[in-house]
């Protein structure tokens, strides 16, 4: 089990394929695994390496109150000990806010930013859904029944109605018991103070934005603010989707991912 150790915790990380290095970093709720079928597609072109977020799948729990800064640290101190000195940096959900931190604190690492799902702050209706999944496991206590009343809110409505095997099979992922419930607490309230707008105009580096039209975690209108406030930005909306459009459209982001990386 591949392990490498930052200052403040330990990381498990999947390293596959040969090439430019894509740096891959998940969301709240998920663990390396939501990238395996692009560490499959990618990796043979690129080095791809996929992360345990700090408080999911293999890595350290978080015990204590972290920011997206922090994390975003921790990223940073992994490509170093993986002896990597740039690459595409892809960030779903949490890991697009992550992913703004790394630009700010050492941009010469970060070719470029993939943010998928993802704002600079979550807006309010965002806001309610996390107080509201953080609140259920606090009273609940009990991952099951979370994902079963949070499901419905990565996929649009038709997926979710089409696609009963999909919902299922993600329920079991964010439904297991061995998960921590701890380091989901504090890593909820970690996206809720993530408050990155005075600053996106900072980021210089090309930055590919990939929006579900659907999504109410990270809305729509959260992509048009970062798309209209960071230079280089450009805007691709996956109509049929919402917060899960890497599931839900895949062959259309796997397409916009090839295109986003030759140019780039």
């Amino acid at each position: 089990m591949p392990i490498t150790k930052t200052s403040n915790y330990d990381i498990f990380y999947r390293d596959e394929g040969e090439g430019f290095p894509l740096f891959l970093i998940h969301g709240l709720a998920g663990d390396h695994k939501a990238w395996l079928n692009q560490i499959d597609h990618f990796k043979s072109k690129y080095r791809v390496i996929a992360i345990d977020n700090p408080g999911s799948g293999d890595s350290s729990p978080v015990t204590k109150p972290c920011s997206t800064q922090d994390l975003a640290n921790t990223m940073l101190e992994v490509m170093d000990n993986l002896s990597i000195k740039e690459a595409h940096i892809v960030g779903r959900s949490l890991g697009g806010f992550i992913g703004q931190q790394m630009v700010k604190t050492k941009p010469q690492m970060v070719t470029s930013l993939v943010i998928s799902a993802s704002a600079a702050k979550v807006d309010a209706i965002g806001t309610r859904i996390l107080k509201n999944m953080k609140e259920l496991l606090y009273w609940r206590d009990n991952w099951t029944e979370w994902a079963t009343h949070s499901a419905h809110l990565f996929f649009s409505p038709k997926f979710f109605n089409d696609n009963p095997d999909v919902v299922k099979a993600v329920e079991a992922i964010v439904g297991d018991e061995n998960r921590s419930k701890e380091s989901y607490l504090n890593l909820n309230d970690t996206a809720l103070a993530h408050d990155f707008r005075s600053e996106l105009s900072t980021i210089k580096c090309p930055t590919l934005i990939m929006a579900g039209l659907f999504d109410p975690i990270c809305s729509i209108e959260c992509a048009y603010e970062m798309r209209n406030n960071i230079p280089n930005s450009e805007l691709v909306v996956f109509e049929n989707s919402s917060h899960f459009l890497l599931v839900e459209e895949y062959e259309k982001a796997i397409a916009t991912l090839d295109n986003w990386f030759a140019k780039n």
